[in-house]
């Protein structure tokens, strides 16, 4: 048997019925429970007396949710509605959403993000789908550990500006003019009814962790479709879940990533790898200004260290890496098969196979045409459709 990451995702596999020949990783023959992957198996709602269910796709723990910030329906629909709110920026043109947008799985299709005055990013907007059970929040900053806190950065960060969000009396005083959002603060806050900086943080937030996506051909495999996964997507799995790739240790479990954290997590899983992007002066360096965790922990091994993003729905998130610096799903298979990306001439140049800050894990593998042709169809088979066209995700009517 394949190895595969102990998780909930593992649980959930050995419920998947399907034939000897056909099963997914870690599955066993027993009948799989009665259950819908897609708009029923992504829900969240009320529970009738102000509080809150989850319901979520099959292996999927509960979220982790901060005691000061109960879900309640009325939050999340008011979180939806200040997330696609373009007076949330200065000057009025740009939403949350204007970089996390839900047919790209809530990212932005750009090498790195730009911002509502024009200023660009040294690095990309990752994807918020499962951001609920991200254990580090950003790319590279571990005191990042929660959305309340995350939520504030692109409101009043400066540098560079992401929505330059006014004050709290001008924000206010510009939602004030929508009627809908009166009735909503007063259901979502009737302790604190009337608007303020703290309750739309805490409506953001809920409504980023309604973003669950689990209703992927592979979750309909491992649950016991087995016609859900072409024969090459399959085949790509088995690659996938192999040591001659070594993916699945990195890109783990039900969230295919290794920092994750939810309502039972018994400690915090947090991790930053350095994929050997660069190797600047052949001891490891990245480009200034976009080095990693060490720009927040000054220690030289955390150099291009950076968090694994999600897999699911990886072929609408490209282009790739914390910079954007890989193109397509096709280009980052070169650039783990070379355990490394050599640049040959420019500034970056250097041969990031040969760093000595690399993760022990990068080692490097040869695919023939074939196989490569097969791993593709299996990150294919990661797209959740449901997701991203969902309508409780995207702008309210």
């Amino acid at each position: 048997m394949r190895p595969l990451a102990l998780s909930a995702f593992v649980v959930l596999a050995a419920l998947a019925a399907c034939a000897d020949e056909d099963r997914a990783p870690g599955a066993s023959p027993v009948p799989a429970p009665p259950v819908t992957v897609g708009d029923a198996g992504v829900d969240a709602r009320d529970g009738g007396d102000g509080g809150w269910t989850w319901v979520l796709p099959p292996g999927f723990p509960e979220p982790r949710v901060p005691p000061d910030n109960p879900m309640s329906a009325t939050k999340v629909e008011l979180g939806r509605r200040l997330f696609y709110d373009k007076r949330l920026s200065g000057n009025g043109t740009f939403s949350c959403a204007s970089c996390h947008d839900q047919k790209l799985a809530f990212t932005d299709g750009r090498a790195t993000a730009l911002g509502s005055t024009g200023g660009v990013h040294p690095r990309a907007s990752m994807s918020l789908a499962n951001v609920a059970y991200v254990s580090g929040l950003t790319w590279a900053n571990p005191l990042m550990a929660t959305l309340e806190k995350q939520t504030l950065v692109p409101m009043f960060g400066r540098e560079p500006v992401e929505l330059e969000t006014p004050d709290e009396a001008a924000l206010v005083a510009r939602l004030g003019e929508e009627p809908a959002y009166a009735p909503l603060f007063r259901g979502a806050f009737p302790e604190k009814p009337a608007p303020s900086l703290d309750a739309i943080v805490k409506a953001i937030s809920a409504f980023e962790r309604t973003l669950i996506s689990g209703g992927s051909p592979y979750d309909r495999y491992v649950l016991g479709d087995a016609a859900a996964l072409s024969p090459s997507a399959k085949r790509g799995m088995d690659l996938f879940f192999s040591e001659r790739l070594e993916c699945y240790h990195c890109h783990v479990g039900f969230a295919f990533s290794d920092s994750v954290v939810h309502a039972s997590s018994a400690f915090l899983e947090l991790s930053y790898r350095n994929t050997a992007l660069y190797n600047l002066d052949g001891a490891g360096a990245y480009p200034a200004g976009n080095r990693g965790l060490i720009d927040l922990t000054d220690k030289p091994a955390d150099m291009g260290k950076f968090r694994v993003p999600t897999l699911r729905n990886i072929a609408v998130t490209g282009p790739y890496m914390h910079d954007g610096s890989v193109a397509t799903l096709d280009a980052a298979l070169d650039h783990y098969g070379a355990a490394g990306r050599t640049i040959a001439t420019g500034p970056t140049a250097g041969d990031g196979s040969k760093s000595p800050l690399k993760d022990p894990l990068l080692r490097g593998f040869v695919l023939s045409g074939p196989e490569r042709s097969d791993v593709l169809a299996f990150f294919e088979s990661l797209t959740d459709p449901s997701f991203l066209t969902d309508p409780r995700f995207g702008p309210p009517p």
